[in-house]
C-alpha cells in the first residue's frame, strides 16, 4: 500500500509542476509515461490540478503584515468562456514592496480592468487583509483605478513612464518619433522634482506647435507621469514604471497561451494564482528588492526591526 501511495503523490507533484510551468495536457500525458509511470487521462489532470485551489486560496487570502509604501499593479488580458461566448478578461497582479525591501506579490483578481467598481472592489480586499501605509500606487492609465487608489488607499499614483512615452509617440509621424523621445527624455535627466517639471513644460510648449494633441498630453500626464520624483531618489529606478512587473506579465502570458481559452474564471486563477505562489517563494529566498535608504521614512507606525544578517 505504501508504494503506491508514494507513486500516487509523485504523480501529482509530476502533474501539478508540469501545469503550473504551462504544459499542456497532451505533453503532461507524454511526460508521465516517459518516467514511467500510467498514462493520464484529461480529467484525472484536471482532479488533480484541483488539489492546487486549497494552496493557491490560502495564499491569496493570507494576511498582510507591516507597511507596504509602493504598490505595483499590472494587467494581462487572457480569454475565457462566459455565458457561451469567448471574452478577453483582465489578470490584475498586486506587487508590492514592504518597508523591510522585501517584494512579495499581495493579491491577484480576475475581471474587466476598467470599471472603478471593480478597482475598488480590488483594493478594499487588500485593506481588509491588512494591507496598509501605501503611499504611491504604479500602473498604466486607468482612470478607475487613478480613482480608487485615492479613494481606497489615499495614496498617490504613479502613470508608468514607459506605457506613457509609448501613448506620446503615437503622436507623432515615424520619421519624428526618435526627437519627440528624446525632447522629452531631457525631463528625466534633471536632478530634482523642480527642474523635471519645469523641463517637462518647457518641452511640451517646443512640441505643442508641431504635436498640438501631444502638447495637450503632456499638460494631462505632467503630475501623474513625476509623481516618482517626491519620493527617495534611492528609489527612483524602480518605481517610476511598472517595469519590475514586466517578465512576470510576460511569464503569465506564455503559460496561459498555452491553455488558450480558459472554461472559467476560476481555472484562470488556479493556474496564474500557483504561478505567483511559486514567485512569491522563490522573491522570498533572494536578496532585498529595494535599498533601505529612504523607506523608513516612508512608514505609518514603528520602524521595522530588521536582522543583523544581510541578505
Amino acid at each position: 500500500m505504501e508504494p503506491r501511495r508514494t507513486a500516487e503523490k509523485a504523480l501529482t507533484a509530476v502533474i501539478q509542476e508540469a501545469y503550473v510551468q504551462g504544459i499542456s495536457t497532451r505533453s503532461v500525458d507524454d511526460l508521465v509515461k516517459a518516467l514511467g509511470m500510467t498514462g493520464v487521462s484529461k480529467s484525472q489532470v484536471s482532479r488533480l490540478c484541483g488539489e492546487l485551489d486549497e494552496r493557491v486560496g490560502a495564499f491569496l487570502n493570507r494576511q498582510i503584515e507591516g507597511d507596504w509604501p509602493y504598490l505595483w499593479i499590472d494587467a494581462t488580458y487572457v480569454k475565457t468562456r462566459e455565458a457561451g461566448r469567448i471574452v478577453s478578461v483582465a489578470v490584475i497582479v498586486a506587487v508590492g514592496v514592504n518597508t523591510d525591501g522585501q517584494r512579495e506579490v499581495l493579491g491577484l483578481k480576475v475581471g474587466a480592468s476598467e470599471a472603478e467598481p471593480f478597482w475598488t472592489e480590488f483594493l478594499r480586499s487588500l485593506n481588509r487583509r491588512g494591507l496598509r501605509g501605501v503611499k504611491l500606487v504604479i500602473s498604466d492609465s486607468h482612470e478607475g483605478l487613478k480613482a480608487a487608489a485615492a479613494k481606497v488607499l489615499k495614496a498617490t499614483w504613479q502613470r508608468c513612464r514607459v506605457h506613457f512615452m509609448r501613448n506620446a509617440l503615437a503622436h507623432a509621424g515615424k520619421t519624428q518619433r526618435r526627437m519627440v523621445s528624446a525632447a522629452i527624455g531631457t525631463v528625466f535627466v534633471q536632478d530634482s522634482a523642480e527642474a523635471a517639471r519645469a523641463q517637462w513644460r518647457t518641452v511640451a510648449d517646443q512640441l505643442r506647435g508641431k504635436f498640438p494633441k501631444l502638447g495637450a498630453l503632456m499638460d494631462e500626464a505632467e503630475n501623474d507621469v513625476l509623481a516618482f520624483m517626491t519620493f527617495p531618489r534611492a528609489h527612483w529606478p524602480q518605481i517610476y514604471s511598472t517595469n519590475p512587473l514586466e517578465r512576470l506579465n510576460a511569464e503569465i502570458k506564455r503559460r496561459t497561451n498555452v491553455v488558450g481559452i480558459f472554461p472559467n474564471d476560476a481555472s484562470i486563477v488556479r493556474l496564474v494564482g500557483a504561478m505567483m505562489l511559486e514567485q512569491n517563494d522563490e522573491w522570498s529566498l533572494n536578496r532585498r528588492y529595494m535599498q533601505l535608504e529612504g523607506l523608513q521614512t516612508l512608514s505609518d507606525t514603528a520602524p521595522t526591526r530588521l536582522s543583523a544578517v544581510p541578505r
